[in-house]
């Protein structure tokens, strides 16, 4: 018993459990769905979830499930939206805070599989706005958000500095040259989600981070479809 339990202290200390390496740069990765389930069999916490099963009335608008994109390239199969569960959590009562403002979230990005992320690196090789290959994503461990706001009322998106995905100084979270009115609904954002444990990233205002100091979340390269299989099948298991 004290063997295992040191075993277990080994990995969970390391931030490498259950991880491959199978990439240029030697990241530690999880590729299988095995190795996510050893990962959540240890910390819950790490479960990969839905996101429009924890927030309420939440919209999706996937860039990358189509081509109106950046890279004008289909990179997932379908429109899928997922996070880590406490970052759908923290989302939720982010989405009941901004519902008691007239505005609601929508999502553009959610978990993106490192291999994604290595080929936008490869069309668009910027390293002010494109995720590193080198160093890897917060999309690729799940934790990170690309989102804006909308009204209530009508669905239609608040003015915000830039279209998503804009790779321009404008882009910037802390940019003033812009209408008051833009300035305001980006502020509202910045602040509502800062008060519910995100952080925005410093050169794109759609971008935040959940913040977990308690714990690393592993990069993973599983397909985004193979994980949203996973995830539909736990639910099911769940019901039954």
């Amino acid at each position: 018993m004290i063997r295992v339990l040191s075993f277990l202290l080994i990995l969970l200390s390391s931030g490498k459990a259950f991880a491959q390496t199978s990439n240029p740069y030697g990241l530690p990765l999880q590729q299988s769905i095995e190795d996510y389930r050893k990962s959540v069999a240890l910390d819950s916490n790490k479960r990969m979830v839905l996101i429009a099963d924890f927030v309420p009335d939440v919209l999706l608008d996937i860039k990358y499930a189509g081509k109106e994109n950046v890279f004008y390239t289909q990179l997932y199969p379908r429109p899928i939206a997922l996070t880590r569960l406490p970052a759908a959590k923290a989302l939720a009562n982010a989405q009941k805070e901004f519902n008691e403002n007239g505005v609601g979230l929508k999502i553009y990005d959610g978990y993106r599989p490192y291999s994604i992320t290595v080929q936008m690196y490869e069309m668009l090789p910027d390293t002010v706005y494109m995720g590193l290959p080198w160093q890897g994503s917060k999309h690729n461990r799940g934790i990170a958000l690309d989102l804006t706001l909308v009204e209530l009322k009508t669905g239609g998106e608040l003015r915000m500095p830039t279209p998503f995905d804009a790779l321009v100084y404008a882009a910037h979270p802390e940019f003033k040259k812009l209408p008051e009115e833009v300035i305001r609904n980006r502020e509202l954002l910045k602040s509502v989600m800062k008060k519910h444990g995100f952080s925005v990233d410093p050169v794109e205002w759609w971008h935040y981070n959940y913040v977990d100091t308690s714990r690393t979340f592993e990069l993973m390269d599983i397909p985004i479809d193979l994980m949203e299989r996973e995830v539909l099948n736990s639910k099911s298991q769940k019901k039954e």
